[in-house]
């Protein structure tokens, strides 16, 4: 039922109740006022007819009958022993047969000396009269009078109160519905937009002429602009958290008191091999280690948990797990597999850097020791002196190599990139390198013609050709050959150098690019190789945007693919 129906119902309830509250009043302030303005007339009346009775007469009957049609009222002379001695309304036969009064109340109250009334249905007549009796010669005059004529009154004065609050009823029912409409439209209307407010949608506020309603109105919008400004702030920073949480290299996941995930980012997601709209099971299921299930079980439980070491499958986490106020626990896992790796790393090459520096060393000082404690003769002093140079010379190429390689991964190396002319940077390459070259009978072979250029620097090109002819010298038996050849690609330029050595293993082509990785390390020591030479063959390409491959068999030579982008036009 709307406010409007139950404001109309409710005027309509009240203007009845008080339409019949003024009826049943009329009737009974109006009656009451009636009888009382009867008693006291008929009051003087029974004075006056106390002062007109001659005293000693007996003969009463006609005296009150008199009195009764000058009066038009009901007039009785009663002994003081009750008996009736005159009656208007009865002749002297019917007279005797009347009973004795002595017992009625407005007549003992007379015979007491007051005035006596009394409302009630006379036996005599058998109808309701107003009965007055005053103490008088003979005993007690008493006047009546019918109510026929209060109640006609009574009755016509209802009758105008009837017509008259029916007129109202009307009236206020009309002015009821219209107020019910003036007043409930706006406020069904407020319904609304508050159940609009509380559901997070736009709400229509309605127009109202009502102050009251005006105030309300005014209060809701000021609700609204608040309301709108906080949820925005809330909308701005779960974006931001989210978005924070999403862009994090750590796995994040929160899961609930039970261990279900109810939210996990996208790091999470790659870590544990789940698809974008994959469902992550329950925690309790996800994690199979015991070390993990015993992090999420204390999480759980309350504790807070810290960089806990362990390893899924081929990755290094660093657990941490924290418990919510409100039951739960978010959970962070930190990918430590490349750090870890980074470290072995770290540790190899400090191994490698030492083990390469102190073969050299310990022949020169094992030589200069020599030197310095016997006297030599100028042929051993000589040949000991060379031995010294040489590992001098080696030490020297390892710290060059680890300078330039420690040079092109930081950001201070940009290369500075030309036109190079493929055939003459591998003559200028094969040059320092021509003696070793012919001392085992092994040529080059350059398959590019004049005018057949890469984008690169040319110092880098130099230095990377230098590095893939040392290999392929070193690994490649007397008589065998080293060819360079170049072809135009629709995005670059490829450089090939193939050589006719022993290979390498398919096991070891990973790695070959790595530093200090040697597949035959006793002989490339001996032959004087730092093992960083393909190494900065890989960064000196990529440097240029590149990439750098190998093919080789074992005993069928082995191939290095270089490419060189075009420049962006």
């Amino acid at each position: 039922m709307t406010f409007a129906t139950r404001l109309f119902l409710g005027a309509v309830a009240i203007l009845l109740v008080s339409v019949t509250a003024m009826v049943v009043a009329t009737d009974r302030w109006q009656r009451k006022d009636l009888e009382a303005s009867l008693a006291a007339e008929l009051e003087r009346e029974a004075s006056l007819i106390a002062s007109a009775i001659p005293r000693g007469s007996t003969t009463l009957n006609p005296l009150a009958h008199r009195f009764g049609a000058v009066l038009g009222r009901r007039v009785t002379f009663i002994a003081r022993d009750g008996v009736v001695l005159g009656d208007s309304d009865f002749d002297d036969a019917s007279l005797k047969l009347l009973e004795n009064h002595r017992g009625r109340p407005e007549v003992e109250t007379a015979l007491a000396g007051r005035t006596g009334t009394d409302r009630r249905l006379s036996t005599s007549t058998n109808r309701p009269e107003l009965k007055i009796a005053i103490p008088a010669w003979p005993g007690v005059v008493r006047v009546s009078a019918p109510l026929e004529q209060v109640d006609a009154q009574v009755s016509v004065a209802q009758q105008a109160v009837l017509v008259a609050s029916l007129v109202a009823l009307l009236f206020g029912s009309v002015l009821a519905g219209v107020g019910g409409r003036a007043f409930g439209r706006p406020l069904a209307e407020l319904g609304r937009a508050a159940r609009a407010l509380a559901a997070g949608e736009r709400p229509d506020f309605p127009h109202s002429t009502a102050p009251e309603i005006r105030q309300l109105v005014r209060s809701l919008r000021a609700m609204d602009d608040d309301l709108g400004a906080r949820m925005e702030a809330l909308r701005r920073g779960r974006e931001e958290t989210e978005t924070l949480i999403q862009s994090m290299v750590e796995g994040v996941m929160a899961v609930d008191g039970d261990g279900n995930v109810v939210s996990s980012n996208d790091a999470t997601r790659r870590l544990l091999a789940f698809g974008p709209d994959e469902r992550i099971p329950n925690a309790r299921e996800l994690f199979h280690q015991r070390d993990v299930l015993d992090i999420v079980e204390r999480a759980l439980r309350g504790e807070a948990v810290v960089d806990r070491e362990t390893t899924i499958g081929e990755r290094v986490i660093l657990f941490t797990a924290r418990p919510l106020p409100k039951g739960g626990a978010v959970i962070v896992l930190h990918d430590v597999s490349e750090l870890k790796r980074l470290e072995t790393v770290r540790r190899d090459f400090v191994a490698n850097v030492s083990h390469e520096l102190k073969t050299p060393l310990t022949s020169i000082a094992g030589y200069a020791e020599t030197l310095l404690a016997d006297e030599t003769d100028p042929a051993t002093r000589r040949k000991f002196l060379d031995v010294i140079l040489a590992n001098s010379r080696r030490m020297q190429r390892l710290v060059d190599d680890l300078l330039d390689l420690a040079r092109i991964e930081s950001d201070r190396w940009q290369a500075n990139a030309g036109t190079v002319d493929v055939a003459q940077a591998a003559r200028e390459a094969w040059a320092p390198l021509a003696p070793r070259a012919a001392e085992r009978n092994i040529g080059l072979d350059v398959s590019a013609g004049p005018g057949v250029s890469l984008h690169a620097e040319p110092d880098a090109v130099r230095q990377i050709l230098t590095n893939l002819f040392d290999n392929s010298i070193r690994h490649t038996p007397p008589g065998g050959r080293v060819t360079l050849s170049a072809q135009r690609l629709p995005d670059g330029m490829e450089v090939v150098v193939r050589d006719t050595g022993a290979g390498i293993p398919k096991d070891h082509l990973p790695r070959v690019f790595e530093r200090f990785y040697r597949v035959d390390p006793g002989r490339s020591r001996d032959e004087g190789g730092t093992g960083l030479g393909l190494a900065i063959v890989k960064h000196l390409v990529e440097a240029h945007d590149g990439r750098v491959s190998v093919e080789s068999a074992l005993g069928e030579g082995t191939t290095v693919r270089l490419f060189f982008p075009s420049p962006i036009a």
